[in-house]
């Protein structure tokens, strides 16, 4: 379970007092969650207009930093394509885990200083946010522009006889060349049609040179003949050929564009390789390994979107605790994981213990649909509770 419930309730006389008696109805008297405190240092409030502008803005961008980790974690998982099941084992933060950075969150004093007003710093976090989630545009864009071209080469080398490349098939001397009068023309005759094909060749057209085909390479389903004829004939040879269910490949030997061809995929395949280098070497923590540039800042950049998306998650905690407990500061931030079995019986404690706090709040699902009632995507509960889900990836991994 990877879910979390990051929460905060007004200190008693202390706020150890707070963390204890939540201690007691989730864990000590029951096994309902594993919490941990959640450690925010003391931030400069400032005024509460712009306390109650900061909550709408820090919502904004919680769910903008969050599509940006969500993002960049997915597309590790495309790149890594057949180590899916390890790409968890990539995703850390600070080097660490989620879940360890979450449970022994520590505000990064250097990246987030905290002398900076609440605004600056959910500034800071937005520019690192936009620069990242641009940045990744950019190398998606290149990175799939890359495996398309080269897919589509693959493609040309190993595809049907009807579509690929014939440059590593054919030879120099299967063609007649530099002749004004004759030309050899590339046949892909379906198996079945074999037979056929050597009984009428010579009578598609005018002109075909007799006993001039011949099998250069088979397939699962055709084979490529070559024919020699007239050039004047090809025309009609062409026509032919169509209606007899024979396809002419329109194919010219030139050593200098096969070469270029064989040359643009060895450079396109090169290229797949830097990016990626090998699966072994991206998942195995060598102090010697050289992962690909891709990889390598998809794993840097996943990290710093991670914990500013944690930080962001610290600073609703800050702004709408000072909100609802008011001055001076004085809450207990808590992180729960809940155990899935119990989920609903610790909303129900947790309404039990704060529900002095907001007599109006009561455990109200946002996706219940309520007739007349206009909920936003946030549930509501007396407490402040925002949700962290460490489940990033589509698929489960």
């Amino acid at each position: 379970m990877t879910e979390f419930w990051l929460i905060s309730a007004p200190g008693e006389k202390t706020c150890q007092q707070t963390w204890d008696k939540m201690m007691v109805v989730t864990t000590r008297t029951n096994n309902l969650s594993t919490n941990n405190k959640f450690n925010i240092p003391d931030l400069k409030v400032g005024t509460l207009d712009v306390l109650v502008g900061l909550s709408d803005e820090l919502a904004k961008l919680d769910t903008f930093v969050e599509s940006v980790v969500k993002k960049v974690a997915q597309y590790m998982a495309d790149v890594l394509e057949d180590s899916r099941d390890k790409v968890q084992e990539n995703l850390l933060a600070n080097g660490v885990d989620l879940v360890t950075y979450i449970t022994r969150f520590q505000w990064d004093m250097a990246k987030y200083p905290i002398k900076q007003s609440l605004k600056n710093i959910s500034e800071i976090i937005s520019k690192q946010a936009t620069q990242i989630d641009n940045d990744l545009k950019a190398r998606a864009s290149a990175y799939n522009n890359l495996k398309g071209n080269l897919q589509n080469l693959e493609r040309k080398n190993a595809g049907s006889l009807l579509t690929r490349s014939l440059a590593d098939i054919v030879k120099k001397e299967d063609f007649v060349l530099d002749s004004e009068y004759l030309i050899t023309m590339l046949v892909v005759v379906p198996k079945t049609s074999y037979a056929e094909w050597q009984k009428t060749y010579e009578t598609l057209a005018e002109m075909v040179v007799p006993r001039s085909t011949k099998l250069l390479f088979e397939d699962n389903d055709s084979g490529l003949f070559s024919v020699t004829l007239f050039r004047k004939a090809v025309d009609d040879f062409k026509h032919k050929a169509r209606e007899n269910k024979f396809t002419v490949r329109d194919f010219q030997y030139n050593e200098e564009e096969m070469k270029a061809d064989k040359e643009e995929m060895t450079r396109l395949s090169t290229d797949k390789k830097k990016q990626l280098q090998t699966i072994c070497i991206v998942l195995i923590h060598s102090a010697n390994s050289n992962n690909g540039p891709l990889v390598r800042w998809l794993k840097v950049n996943f990290s710093e979107a991670f914990i500013a998306w944690i930080h962001i998650k610290a600073l609703r905690v800050f702004v709408e605790s000072v909100l609802r407990y008011g001055l001076p500061v004085n809450f207990q931030a808590m992180l729960l994981q809940p155990n899935k079995k119990n989920m609903k019986k610790l909303r129900e404690v947790l309404y039990d213990l704060y529900k002095h706090l907001d007599s109006s709040a009561a455990i109200i699902d946002a996706s219940m649909d309520i007739p007349g009632l206009n909920l936003s995507q946030q549930e509501y509960y007396p407490y402040v509770y925002y949700k962290i889900d460490c489940n990033l990836l589509d698929f489960k991994v």
